[in-house]
């Protein structure tokens, strides 16, 4: 039996549909441990056989293939339901404990979770097994649960077994139960939960349910704490350190015998609108995943970038900027051609937008230079303490780091922000650039910072507040992606701008006016913030025609 096991592994690695190199990752592993298992570790075809045949008790219980068998297909008995109750350690006790799958919506997701509950309630044999399908909200955790009960009610075999209540299905043989729970961690204290299944782990916010759930198990001689989830956005989240990890233990840079991982995606440079791409990540393309569906969802795609970010998240399982993404960073990127002298600017015109952030943060300001062709030039300044702490997740802080390490962020000592370090920057550039307006928040630090500019020499005239309403950034943040667009900025590539260029989210409101939004955005967007605010600078000039004041063609 384990020889027709690793055919089947075989097969997905030679057969039509390619794979992402993180989903090889997780073919190759189970594949290579079949053939030389793991210290410590013992491969049981029969336990293995066991959870697939249950699954096999299973039917469908709506849509085309209502009242039909549950077949496994083979991504999903091979490298999921085999692998989790087929491995186990010298001791008896099974080896994973800790799973993480994330495939794509429409691939069978609360299908695969409700039996994997009906298994932990009835496969295991565990006596007063508690199992918990956990939700951000108790009527997605119902959605899974309304699977396993119609299962069930299908099933002459279970229905001996079960009893089917409105809130739980209980295996009287076994004293067992499986209920579905809410994200309120508070109320799960004191569970003593066999398994813990959560379902679409991207949508929560915190990481208390997990970690609530998961310390729940430790009586358990077998217990399994698995996430089913597509991919998300917010990379300060339980679900995006759980996606990294995975990652990571797939491509062997973690060692952990303990942790399942299952990841089918999309590659980061493969063209969304190649249907080999559309395979790729869909493991059940041409079953439950529809052609039609995923070109309709390629085609507004094409025509829209928030649509882009949701096409590559929900059907290709890759992890955007955010959840809605402003700018087309494919565009964003042509603007960054050509070669860069800053000797050529001294002197020159410019208006500058400063974003003082808080103590404990990146800084920006940006210097924005119209060109004689109606385009810009966009030159960035970024600072930072040396202990940033205000960036949403770590590996962002690491980033900034190593921006530091190579001259893009000024890193400035200790814990806080020093702004004294900034205003001498500021007053730097004034003798070397021909600084029209600086133009900057009022609030927080800034109302301090602009007297200490005006200690140091700069003159007050040169500086003028512009308030964070959505009336001051309208036109500029709507010219700001015309330009774009247009490819009518040059920012020569700067890595940091183009960070916080790919983490910007807009609020809208109904005049379809639009401006930055730092809450909904995935990181720092500081630098595109301050870009617009020189922009808006450079738009008014004085008396309302930079152009025509210093020489230039008129907009």
């Amino acid at each position: 039996m384990i020889a027709k096991r690793t055919d089947a592994l075989e097969a997905m690695l030679d057969g039509n549909r390619p794979l992402s190199a993180v989903e090889a990752g997780a073919v190759r592993r189970q594949l290579n441990e079949l053939r030389d298992p793991p210290d410590g570790l013992v491969w049981n075809e029969e336990k293995a056989n066991n959870a697939v045949r249950l699954f096999g008790k299973l039917k469908h219980w709506k849509g085309e293939w209502h009242g039909t068998a549950l077949k496994l297909r083979p991504w999903q008995e091979e490298c999921i339901v085999a692998p989790l109750f087929g491995w186990y350690r010298d001791d008896g006790r099974r080896r994973f404990t800790t799973g993480y799958v994330e495939v794509p919506r429409k691939n069978g997701k609360t299908t695969l979770i409700a039996g994997l509950a009906i298994q932990g309630l009835v496969g295991d044999g565990e006596h007063g097994a508690e199992v918990y399908a956990a939700a951000t909200k108790r009527d997605q955790a119902m959605l899974m649960f309304t699977d396993a009960q119609n299962m069930i009610r299908q099933s002459k075999a279970l229905q001996a077994y079960c009893r089917i209540y409105k809130h739980s299905i209980v295996c009287e043989r076994l004293n067992s139960v499986f209920k579905p729970v809410s994200s309120e961690a508070h109320t799960l204290h004191g569970l003593n939960s066999h398994r813990n299944l959560i379902d679409e782990l991207h949508a929560h916010k915190t990481r208390d349910v997990w970690d609530v759930l998961k310390t729940g198990t430790g009586s358990r001689r077998n217990p399994l704490t698995l996430a089913i989830t597509t991919a998300g956005y917010d990379r300060s989240t339980i679900c995006w350190e759980q996606h990294e990890y995975a990652r990571n233990v797939l491509e062997g840079h973690y060692s952990d015998d303990s942790y399942f991982a299952y990841i089918a995606c999309a590659d980061p440079e493969d063209d969304i609108q190649d249907e080999n791409t559309w395979k790729k990540a869909n493991p059940n393309y041409g079953v439950s995943v529809k052609k039609d569906q995923i070109r309709e969802g390629a085609e507004r795609a094409a025509r829209s970038a928030s649509e882009e970010n949701t096409f590559r998240m929900l059907h290709l399982n890759q992890w955007v900027q955010q959840a809605i993404r402003w700018l087309p960073m494919h565009l964003w990127d042509k603007c960054g051609d050509g070669d860069f002298d800053i000797a050529d600017y001294y002197g020159r015109p410019c208006w500058v937008g400063l974003d003082l952030a808080s103590t404990r943060d990146v800084n920006s300001a940006v210097l924005c230079f119209p060109e004689e062709d109606d385009s810009y030039t966009l030159l960035p300044y970024f600072w930072a303490p040396e202990d940033v702490q205000d960036t949403r997740g770590q590996q962002d802080r690491r980033q900034v780091v190593n921006w530091g390490k190579r001259g893009e962020i000024k890193l400035t000592s200790g814990n806080v922000t020093d702004y004294d370090c900034i205003a001498h920057d500021i007053i730097d550039l004034s003798e070397k650039f021909d600084i029209q307006k600086l133009m900057f928040d009022p609030w927080g630090p800034a109302q301090s910072f602009v007297q200490r500019l005006q200690e140091l020499g700069f003159p007050l005239d040169s500086m003028e507040e512009f308030r964070q309403t959505i009336g001051n950034f309208a036109s500029p943040t709507k010219e700001f992606e015309r330009l774009v667009i247009a490819g009518q900025f040059r920012h020569f590539d700067n890595p940091v701008l183009r960070w916080m260029a790919g983490n910007v989210a807009v609020k809208q409101d109904p005049a379809g006016n639009i401006r930055p939004d730092k809450e909904k955005s995935s990181d720092k967007i500081d630098g595109i913030v301050a870009a617009i605010m020189a922009l808006s600078g450079a738009m008014e000039g004085e008396g309302g025609s930079v152009y025509e004041k210093h020489g230039l063609r008129s907009l």
